[in-house]
């Protein structure tokens, strides 16, 4: 048990910390997004190194360059989520907060699909009444904006990618971040210095907060991954699914409270729409977790009653 609570307490961090992230980008301007970006990639780089130095943990390095296929997967999963980290980032400066909340709400369900799709899974009744409320969700939303809701949708797939690409890879989460963030290292470096020299950057421009600022961006990138993690060890699969709508209702929350976005009543339903859909998916995943359980306690217990 108090391993469990510790892990509870450090995905309720997690997703906590995720979910106010909206408060943290606007904080960066003048900085573009790009820019943002580079800088994440860089400092998150230097956190989760001093990690790895802290618990002289090297070991796995070798292991990893004997692995061309890990490292492949790694490198499409940096692809995808620095697709998603730059559509966040520029989302939430732009004015789409709700939109980018949206996208995390509908993930799970686009996770589903994904096992249709890709991995052939075949799903129960209620997952396909789950999905067909998010297709209807977003067709809703697609009315109400006057557009298909691009940055929700790129939110959705790139993590869903992400997500999956990493399960297939099976590396730890600082591991794996070391990788993605160093693979993305020169990329992030050589845009950071074009800046600098051309004279747009705003690391050396703005003042020493605001430096720090840009370099804070890594840190709030690397430790709620780290809690993440520390969570994911001794948190049973329900409840981090539970956990994870933490993150989307800070961030709906922190674009209609704080930023003011205009919510009209289309919008709502829409949102009202989707809810209900991981009201379904959530009530059908718990039963689901139920019926194995005792399906596995049934199990054990069946050689214990043939013995005597």
């Amino acid at each position: 048990m108090p391993d469990l609570r510790r892990g509870v307490f450090f995905g309720i961090a997690a997703y906590t910390m995720w979910g106010l992230f909206p408060l943290y980008w606007p904080l960066l301007k003048p900085s573009g997004a790009v820019e943002i970006l580079a800088h994440r990639m860089v400092w998150s780089l230097v956190v989760v190194v001093a990690v790895l130095a802290l618990r002289r943990h090297w070991a796995w390095v070798k292991e990893m360059v004997r692995q061309p296929k890990k490292l492949g997967l790694l490198t499409l999963a940096a692809i995808f989520v620095t697709v998603n980290w730059g559509t966040y980032i520029y989302a939430v400066n732009t004015g789409h907060v709700v939109e980018s909340a949206l996208g995390y709400f509908i993930n799970p369900l686009v996770n589903v699909l994904f096992g249709v799709v890709l991995l052939r899974e075949r799903l129960r009744t209620l997952q396909w009444v789950a999905v067909g409320f998010g297709a209807l969700a977003v067709l809703v939303l697609t009315l109400d904006y006057g557009r298909l809701p691009w940055i929700a949708l790129t939110l959705a797939f790139s993590f869903g990618v992400y997500g999956l690409v990493k399960k297939k890879a099976g590396v730890a989460a600082t591991e794996s971040l070391a990788v993605e963030t160093l693979v993305l290292l020169l990329p992030a470096l050589a845009y950071v210095g074009f800046l600098q020299v051309s004279g747009q950057g705003t690391f050396a421009q703005e003042g020493a907060g605001h430096a720090l600022l840009l370099v804070g961006a890594g840190v709030i990138t690397a430790v709620p991954l780290l809690c993440f993690g520390a969570a994911a060890i001794s948190v049973p699969l329900s409840t981090i699914g539970l956990l994870q709508y933490i993150a989307p209702i800070l961030q709906f929350g922190c674009g209609v409270l704080i930023a003011k976005e205009v919510m009209p009543s289309s919008r709502w339903i829409g949102f009202s729409i989707v809810w209900l859909a991981l009201a379904v998916f959530t009530y059908d995943s718990l039963r689901a977790a139920r019926v194995n359980r005792t399906a596995r306690r049934a199990a054990m217990l069946q050689p214990e009653r043939s013995t005597t």
